[in-house]
């Protein structure tokens, strides 16, 4: 029989890999796994604030993933700086910042590490609560905004003069990620919450022949990874959430290595 803590361990993985599934490929195909590195990473602040002011950490962390992504956006708007090197200063500037924010938290001592890598195995009844309601209104979001990141994804200036406003639906993908960022840190942490995103999304490229077919595939990549990766960590040991993404890197690597493998654009 499987215990009630796997139970809900597999539950939370695999509706996270759910939800993942069409950012990751809209992440993937905009080139923008940096700019997600970073506002996972400096959600960090938000679980600082949280504990500070006894606030919810998943609405605090995904209120300052928000702030954080607004920021880059405007910055992002200005040509004088590179938007690698703006992302550079604010993806350690911020995490930085959360190290020491946490550390300055008083009261009982924090588990760092935690939040940092998660703890999928401690997954409770509220968490999944936030995955599967979180995670509901996340793909209807994206449901909405799923032409126009796809005419976006294509050619800009021609989805400009189609009428698509660049900066309305960026905004909206940008929303999506926070509050996805926000409900995976229970199970993979901060550090990892963006490989959920990005790796399936990779793994999944080289055989997909339409953008729906990749959303499909990675959700499945996610899947299979999650029950793999839960299988591994159990029979050695070892943590939950590093596991999961250790399996899914290793069927990325296979994807890309496989030979004959037609190559999506």
């Amino acid at each position: 029989m499987i215990e009630p803590f796997l139970l809900r361990a597999l539950a939370a993985g695999i509706g996270l890999a759910i939800v993942a599934a069409p950012l990751g490929c809209f992440v993937v195909w905009n080139r923008m796994a940096y700019f997600g590195e970073t506002v996972a990473q400096a959600s960090l602040l938000g679980v600082a604030f949280g504990l500070m002011f006894k606030l919810d950490l998943t609405l605090s962390v995904m209120f300052v993933a928000l702030i954080v992504a607004g920021l880059l956006i405007l910055a992002g708007r200005q040509t004088a700086v590179p938007t690698d090197s703006i992302l550079g200063l604010m993806h350690f500037g911020a995490l930085a910042s959360g190290v020491i924010a946490t550390a300055l938290v008083r009261g009982p001592s924090i588990d760092l590490m935690g939040y940092l890598f998660g703890d999928v195995f401690a997954v409770t009844g509220e968490d999944l609560f936030w995955v599967y309601g979180g995670g509901a209104l996340a793909l209807l979001a994206m449901a909405g905004l799923w032409s126009s990141l796809l005419r976006l994804a294509v050619h800009e200036e021609l989805a400009a003069a189609e009428g698509v406003s660049r900066h309305r639906v960026r905004i909206g993908f940008t929303l999506v990620l926070a509050l996805t960022i926000a409900i995976g840190m229970k199970i993979v942490g901060i550090l990892l919450v963006i490989a959920f995103l990005i790796v399936p999304a990779v793994a999944a490229r080289p055989f997909a022949e339409t953008p729906e077919r990749m959303v499909v595939l990675a959700a499945l990549v996610g899947v299979m990874s999650t029950i793999l990766g839960l299988a591994l960590s159990t029979a050695i040991d070892a943590p939950g959430g590093p596991s999961v993404v250790l399996v899914m890197a290793v069927l990325a690597g296979l994807a890309l290595a496989a030979p004959g493998v037609r190559r999506s654009p």
